[in-house]
């Protein structure tokens, strides 16, 4: 029975600057219900306070411990190993890694740089592999659903051409990585056993969740959601719905009574 909720944003909550139409009041539904909610984000094109003033505007309250994104956790990785960034990222994500200069050597960083992804910087930073760096990617995503609502190559294409190029493997900080599951719930005295995820990527998001052990998935047809998509990656889905308010209308359906 459901105990806790995981929610992804861009596909779930929102595309672009418009909320999805019922989004807003699921949440608030939710919140109302009494389960707590954490807001896991693949997005590596916004620091932590513009996404909390994004949803702020769109009316979702959202507290500085219930967003996690993979540059967050990228910080903390960082300052745990003692390593000083080189960043391949969005030009709006870097002053997030202001002030790290470890002293054990260096780590490549590799987010959605948009615009910022061109041969000079891909070339340095696998110079930079080459040398020694270690290798971290924020997100794996193959796609997203962009502003102008067609979908555009994310992350994960770019790290594959710095795998392939350097023959190094990254470390993986985002979806689907099972720690950045289980670090979401950390806070949240529940077992994964008892929490379900929403999302629209049934690779990073659903699967990702349930290979977490993290005990239902539900898959949204909004977002980059493309029909069939529950069938081509497993573990597939729980449910498959049509967005977040029919995620809810399930959730709380399936919730733990107290």
């Amino acid at each position: 029975m459901v105990r806790a909720v995981l929610l992804d944003l861009l596909g779930v909550v929102y595309n672009g600057d418009t909320p999805i139409a019922g989004a807003v009041s699921a949440t608030e539904r939710l919140r109302n219900a009494g389960l707590p909610l954490r807001f896991v984000s693949n997005t590596t094109r916004s620091p932590h306070k513009a996404i909390i003033a994004q949803l702020t505007a769109f009316g979702v309250e959202v507290g500085e411990e219930e967003l996690l994104t993979p540059a967050r956790a990228a910080v903390e990785w960082l300052r745990r190993h003692g390593l000083t960034p080189h960043l391949l990222v969005h030009p709006n994500l870097e002053p997030e890694f202001s002030g790290l200069d470890g002293a054990n050597g260096r780590a490549v960083i590799v987010g959605d740089a948009g615009e910022a992804f061109d041969h000079a910087r891909l070339n340095r930073a696998f110079r930079e592999l080459v040398a020694g760096a270690d290798f971290v990617a924020l997100a794996t995503n193959r796609t997203f659903k962009d502003a102008d609502g067609l979908l555009s190559l994310d992350t994960g294409a770019f790290v594959a051409a710095l795998e392939f190029a350097s023959g190094r493997s990254p470390v993986v900080l985002g979806k689907p990585s099972p720690d950045f599951f289980l670090s979401a719930l950390a806070n949240m005295n529940c077992s994964a056993a008892d929490a379900v995820m929403v999302g629209d990527d049934a690779e990073s998001d659903v699967a990702g969740a349930l290979r977490a052990g993290l005990g239902a998935a539900l898959l949204v047809r909004t977002g980059k959601y493309r029909p069939n998509d529950e069938t081509r990656f497993s573990p597939a889905p729980t449910a498959v719905v049509d967005d977040l308010a029919a995620a809810t209308d399930w959730i709380l359906t399936n919730r733990a009574v107290v």
